[in-house]
């Protein structure tokens, strides 16, 4: 298992209480002026995708949706657009925008991790300063303990590891925003090799043909099996899926998801259907549905009428999905604390125990989305900051009271 490709939270361990064709043009198609409403949409489902499936840990949930996929390719499309500008200040600004929140997570989880025990010079040496340079700058795996703290104390033991989870995919981020320049360049000339070739690469280094050992082969993996999502959205960027006929995109698509599913049935691991876990499965079914779900892309400078009622939730999400993201695993390993509070209420226990512990991760999604909204007010002005914006703590797109003014 990659870096990538850490699983759910264990709730019942950590409860106390409870146990090829046309070529796409040099330049980009000019696309309408501000944000597309529509890729916002995705990359809010797959955010709350994310979420429930480090509850529950559906494993079903990753070929229903591939969110990391999505994600990658919605990433692609918006660093294409970008890139009309000269590429050192696109990628400057991206970078910027991603570091400050991370050093605001790693500056709480690190200390947390030695206060808990760790100890990573005995174990490393000298080396370990170089390892924590990634909670710095990201370009390789950040070092944390396996196991740290107490199984049935206030952090399960594997608290570190799920905590730091979520940094493969900003490594994979910053890999890819530096290699745009380069990626968009082959995608421009030979579109069609440029998307297929990393699929080739996973069917290399990601089925064990050829093995690449340590946090580097886990990196390369990782890279591989999101590289073509990243490169359709070159494609979504560029126009190019207005220059296939739609059924001839959507059929070799199916081939390529079928595919991936034959490969994964012959390949299941003790999660079973779980893709994180099956590289080349889930670069064959990611592409395949980010070629549909872009194929299909209407577009929307405003939602449509049956999607309104979400459209505060739908921007909140997309201004803040590096925070959401960082800290979604910590803030779900913290609603456990706080459930366990139901038990000290006069007369739950232990009449009504049984209910809190069959429902456990049913409580869990619910108490984590008001944690990750006090998370957000806390921390996630940091990516106005980083933005070079001005500070914000509720970013949901509401229309602020006009406030009155008086004539002095």
């Amino acid at each position: 298992m990659t870096f990538g490709t850490t699983g759910p939270i264990d709730a019942t361990a950590a409860m106390p209480r409870a146990q090829a064709g046309p070529r796409p043009s040099a330049a980009p198609t000019a696309g309408p002026p501000g944000r597309d409403r529509y890729l916002d949409v995705l990359r809010a489902v797959a955010l709350v995708r994310v979420v429930v499936y480090h509850i529950f840990g559906w494993a079903w949930l990753t070929v229903l949706f591939p969110s990391m996929g999505v994600m990658f390719a919605l990433a692609g499309s918006l660093m294409a657009r970008s890139l009309k500008r000269p590429a050192a200040g696109v990628i400057r600004g991206r970078i910027r925008r991603l570091l400050p929140p991370m050093w605001a997570f790693s500056l709480t989880i690190v200390p947390i991790m030695f206060y808990f025990g760790w100890e990573p010079l005995k174990e490393e040496g000298l080396w370990w300063f170089v390892k924590l340079a990634n909670y710095v700058f990201p370009l390789g795996a950040p070092p944390y303990p396996w196991h740290s703290g107490d199984k049935p104390g206030l952090l399960e033991d594997t608290w570190a590891v799920q905590a730091a989870g979520p940094l493969w995919y900003i490594r994979a981020y910053l890999w890819f925003v530096i290699a745009s320049p380069l990626l968009l360049w082959a995608f421009r000339r030979v579109p069609w090799v440029a998307l297929f070739a990393p699929l080739g690469v996973t069917a290399v280094i990601g089925t064990g043909l050829v093995t690449i050992p340590g946090e580097a082969g886990n990196a390369l993996t990782d890279f591989a099996v999101y590289a073509s999502c990243w490169m359709l959205g070159f494609a979504h960027n560029d126009g190019l899926f207005q220059q296939v006929p739609r059924y001839i995109s959507v059929s070799v698509s199916a081939m390529v998801m079928a595919f991936g599913l034959w490969w994964a049935s012959g390949h299941l691991t003790a999660d079973g259907w779980d893709l994180n876990d099956i590289p080349l499965a889930q670069a064959c079914w990611s592409f395949g549905f980010c070629v549909i779900l872009l194929q299909y892309s209407p577009s929307w400078k405003e939602l449509p009428t049956k999607l309104k009622g979400f459209d505060t939730v739908i921007t909140l999400a997309n201004n803040r999905a590096v925070t959401i993201y960082l800290w979604h695993n910590m803030l779900i390993m913290a609603t456990i604390p706080v459930i366990d509070l139901l038990f000290e209420i006069p007369g739950v226990w232990p009449t009504y125990s049984g209910y809190i512990e069959d429902a456990y991760t049913t409580l869990m999604l619910i108490v984590v989305w008001p944690l990750i909204g006090l998370m957000i007010i806390t921390v996630g002005w940091l990516e106005d900051v980083a933005a070079q914006r001005k500070p914000r703590l509720w970013p949901n797109g509401s229309p602020r009271k006009a406030s009155r003014s008086h004539k002095h």
